[in-house]
């Protein structure tokens, strides 16, 4: 272990925020110790902007609820922890883990019970990676190092502490994490982890529960660096563990939709996790929708059994909670809605709760190459910038274009009709005879033409002798008929 200046690694109590400090305050007040640990520490030395910090300490989470009392929340079963709030912000409390005494794991291998006690040494062991391992005393000016992490993030090296195969079988979700941290801080992975990270060590992720893995996902989706990472599960094995029905691919849309999603996050915009999900399975949804319209299924009705079908089938692999769910139906559902809008209707639509999400969507659509669009990504783009009075204008202009398609489309048989009896017509009579002029003589014209239909119809090919030319009207005595209501 080496004991190193704070200001030397570039840290200072003037870099933290007030909410990490009570806390580090409160706990040493009390006779704790107390250290900034993981990724906050890791962040700063990088000139980064941590999103979080956390804290460790010697004190056991019941010994924090007596420190913070209501401030304190104890979460957590496998692995437990205190939560505490400082104002707005939340600061998660760890106590300082020892190895088990009786490991309880599952037949890979993964903890299942991790609530042994120990000491900072011990505690530093049980790390995942050596530059999450660095504690950090404000107060001391003091940042411990077990593990030469300072040279590691120096390196810009991903190195995990102990046997990469025994740590992935501790917790399979280190995987998650080796891509996610290799892609956000732009380090390379350790060789040593590379040797042990194959397809068939992904396995092991099918033994951790879908809502952890939900959890994951969202921290793979909301990092920044989505647009970096998404290669990386398809090389390393991971996509197959995560997503059920997705082809492991990166469609133009995907890319479009991962480049937005880090672009919004980078210029300091919120972002709904959900929607990432809704682009990825985008596919699945319509190759399920065709397969309930080619059963007869109402348009409507397929759209939303194809959507319960297919969030079911991802609930294998990441259980989606029910509100995203919801959202992701709706995003979908909206597409439908934008593309073919009621003229009467645009006005409010514009003004729906998910409008935003479903154009979103539906212009990225457009502009990865998907000509199903018809153009309606740009006119909804369009719309949002103009004034009430431009907004009636491109309405009526709208309705319009549509009312001259339906008429296309309405045309058309119309024509297919006028040219067959336009073929019909080529064919010359065998007698060009006058219309009559006068109603007598049209009216006996009609019947000749009536009484010579027989013939047309044995012309047609119905002999003279066909039943239909012999029956005969058979009389009925009506005098046996009893009219009205009968008992």
């Amino acid at each position: 272990m080496q004991t190193l200046r704070a200001s030397k690694c570039g840290l200072s109590t003037a870099q933290l925020p007030s909410s990490i400090l009570d806390v580090i305050d409160a706990l040493t007040k009390a006779g704790y110790e107390a250290y900034i640990v993981g990724g906050g520490v890791r962040d700063l030395m990088l000139g980064l902007n941590p999103k979080d910090y956390d804290a460790v300490t010697n004190a056991t989470p019941s010994q924090v609820k007596e420190v913070f009392g209501r401030r304190c929340r104890i979460i957590g079963r496998r692995f437990e922890l205190a939560h505490v709030y400082s104002g707005r912000e939340l600061i998660e409390v760890a106590t300082f883990r020892a190895p088990p005494k009786k490991e309880v794991t599952s037949a890979a291998g993964m903890i299942l019970r991790d609530n042994n006690w120990g000491t900072i040494e011990q505690d530093f062991a049980r790390r995942d990676f050596s530059i999450n391992a660095l504690y950090y005393q404000p107060r001391k000016n003091e940042v411990l190092d077990f593990c030469n992490a300072v040279d590691d993030i120096k390196h810009k090296t991903l190195r995990l502490l102990g046997d990469p195969l025994q740590r992935f079988e501790e917790d399979p979700v280190r995987m998650l994490r080796t891509l996610r941290f290799a892609a956000k801080l732009n380090f390379s992975i350790d060789e040593k982890i590379l040797d042990i990270f194959t397809p068939e060590i992904t396995q092991l992720l099918r033994d951790v529960s879908p809502h952890r893995l939900y959890d994951e996902s969202q921290k793979l989706f909301t990092m920044g660096h989505l647009n970096r990472v998404m290669p990386m599960l398809i090389d390393f094995g991971i996509w197959r563990q995560l997503f059920a029905e997705i082809k492991p691919e990166i469609t133009p849309f995907i890319e479009r939709a991962a480049k937005n999603t880090d672009q919004r996050i980078s210029i300091g915009k919120t972002i709904n996790p959900a929607f990432f999900y809704a682009v990825l399975l985008w596919k699945p949804f319509l190759e399920r929708c065709d397969f309930y319209l080619s059963k007869g299924v109402v348009a409507a009705e397929a759209r939303a059994q194809a959507g319960l079908d297919v969030l079911k089938r991802q609930a294998t692999r990441t259980i989606i909670p029910r509100f995203a769910e919801t959202f992701i139906r709706e995003v979908w559902e909206m597409q439908t809605r934008l593309l073919n809008p009621k003229p009467q209707q645009i006005e409010a639509l514009s003004s729906h709760a998910r409008f935003r999400a479903g154009f979103d969507f539906l212009l990225l659509r457009e502009k990865s190459g998907d000509n199903n669009t018809q153009g309606m990504g740009i006119w909804w783009e369009n719309y949002q910038t103009l004034s009430v009075d431009e907004r009636e204008r491109a309405i009526a202009d709208y309705n319009r274009q549509r009312a001259k398609s339906r008429r296309k489309v309405s045309r058309a048989p119309a024509e297919e009709i006028k040219t067959a009896s336009i073929q019909q017509a080529e064919i010359e009579p065998l007698v060009n005879e006058p219309e009559p002029r006068s109603r007598r003589a049209r009216k006996a014209k009609s019947a000749s033409d009536s009484r010579r239909q027989p013939a047309a119809e044995v012309a047609e090919g119905i002999s003279a002798d066909h039943p239909i030319l012999k029956r005969k009207r058979v009389q009925r005595d009506l005098s046996q008929v009893v009219f009205g209501p009968t008992q």
